[in-house]
């Protein structure tokens, strides 16, 4: 692995799965910041403490696409819960030194889309 980005980035989805902690943090970086939705930055620290417990509710994820972009991994998955839901998010990982430093979520879809193919879902409220 010795700190190629796309080995890296495989490497944590897989420590997550198998809610391995000493494996995650062995690849996030003492100075390591999440941002999501629903985070904005927050510390390594912080991340272990509210982001780390949603390890016991994932089951799987498939890695859709790693596109490598200098220090940084984009990549998309499919994920699955402990109880058979699925979804879909892309991620941005930023690598240096083969540690984690940064990482950017963007949550995606439920899965199977709520949306017929080629439809889509009302929006609560819409005319």
């Amino acid at each position: 692995m010795a700190g190629d980005p796309i080995e890296v980035a495989r490497a944590a989805y897989e420590a997550y799965v198998a809610r391995d902690r000493a494996a995650i943090e062995a690849l996030v970086a003492d100075d390591f910041h999440f941002t999501s939705p629903l985070d904005n930055r927050i510390d390594r620290a912080t991340y272990f403490e509210r982001c780390w417990p949603n390890s016991e509710w994932t089951a799987a994820f498939t890695l859709v696409r790693l596109v490598p972009n200098g220090d940084e991994v984009i990549v998309t998955y499919d994920g699955r819960t402990r109880d058979g839901r699925g979804f879909r998010n892309t991620e941005i990982l930023t690598v240096r030194n083969g540690k984690i430093t940064e990482v950017e979520v963007y949550f995606g879809w439920s899965l199977p889309h709520q949306a017929p193919a080629g439809g889509f879902v009302e929006a609560a409220g819409a005319a």
